[in-house]
């Protein structure tokens, strides 16, 4: 068996703006049980990147440990790669931002990498508002391990095994709204339409944007009982909006007249409007996102879409006012100046 895809590809293959094919963005066939919702996602970033125009080698994929880690190896194999250890992803994320900021910086993990071994991770990753896509694959289990539920197995689920979850879920996007992420959204991994969208609008948001998406174990977590299968989700979903990402001066804005619109700015300038099911939806209140959430939570519902965005917050490079070149192309010229400088700054500290 090999895990290299075919190299024949149709002559023909159309090509974005930059004149790459889609055959650019895919990376080694998936390991993974046939049907995963994992994959779908990896499928997503790739479309995502191919229609924004991504260039792959500016692209830099992290990942802890779990089957949603293993993914970037899935997508993009000419980007910049590191898989970390369990939790430990936004850490890297962290080190590689601040060295370079100028590449594109996608965190992939899962329910157990984020709610549990990694929560304080992700805490500080959401504080520092971290300028970076952080994608969550919540399957509710535990797949590389047989299947154990996960801190966000929500409560009186049943597992395979037939066992009944006795405790409460953690709530990804409820607690990344309350700890003040810039950008929280929540889709289902079987939902492309509304998926691409929220990764191209995650990519242009400058600042920390969240993504949890529900992504059903077909092996451990897709069974009747459990509220991470595919059944359950499509019976239970309930969207913010048909949503759409478009870009400033793209010709395409003139195709979304119908219905009630909002239309949030993001801060190089683009657009991400927003055809709204109720009148009163508003993604820049925060107060109302949490509160919609619980009270989805409340009703069994699942709550997709566009939550919440702050596009006037500093991301994490402005809050430090870190130099405008990225950190790792500074010259020896630069970051020593020579001993008549140093001897004012040492003067200046006396």
């Amino acid at each position: 068996m090999t895990y290299l895809r075919p190299q024949f590809h149709h002559p023909e293959l159309p090509k974005n703006n930059i004149g790459y094919t889609k055959k650019e963005y895919e990376g080694s066939l998936s390991t993974l049980c046939a049907g995963c919702g994992h994959d779908s996602i990896s499928a997503a970033i790739a479309q995502a990147c191919f229609e924004m125009n991504i260039e792959p080698h500016r692209v830099a994929k992290l990942s802890g440990i779990g089957c949603s880690s293993k993914t970037p190896a899935y997508f993009l194999g000419n980007s910049h790669g590191f898989n970390s250890v369990h939790g430990r992803m936004p850490s890297v994320a962290t080190g590689a931002n601040l060295a370079n900021k100028n590449l594109q910086y996608f965190g992939v993990s899962g329910d157990g990498d984020s709610a549990s071994i990694g929560m304080g991770q992700f805490v500080h990753a959401i504080r520092r508002n971290l300028n970076m896509v952080y994608i969550v694959m919540n399957n509710g289990c535990y797949g590389l391990t047989k299947g154990q539920d996960s801190a966000t197995a929500d409560e009186g689920s049943k597992s395979k095994s037939g066992s009944v979850n006795p405790f409460q879920a953690i709530d990804l996007a409820s607690m990344a709204v309350e700890l003040g992420a810039t950008f929280v959204a929540q889709s289902f991994s079987g939902d492309k339409q509304q998926l691409i969208p929220l990764i191209k609008a995650a990519m242009h948001h400058g600042g920390f944007a969240f993504i949890n998406v529900i992504s059903p174990c077909v092996t451990f977590n897709n069974n009747v009982g459990s509220t991470k299968s595919y059944d359950y989700v499509r019976e239970h979903v309930e969207a913010t909006g048909t949503i759409d990402f478009v870009p400033t001066h793209s010709e395409i804005t003139t195709s979304y007249a119908a219905g009630t619109d909002t239309t949030v700015t993001m801060h190089d300038g683009s657009k991400i409007q927003l055809h709204k099911l109720a009148n009163d939806w508003n993604p820049e209140d925060r107060i109302a996102a949490a509160s919609s959430l619980q009270k989805a939570r409340a009703k069994g519902e699942i709550l997709t879409g566009l939550l919440y965005i702050n596009s006037g917050y500093h991301d994490l490079h402005a809050t430090l006012n870190t130099t405008d070149i990225s950190l790792n192309t500074l010259d020896e010229k630069v970051l020593c100046p020579g001993n008549a400088v140093l001897a004012e700054i040492n003067a200046g500290l006396r």
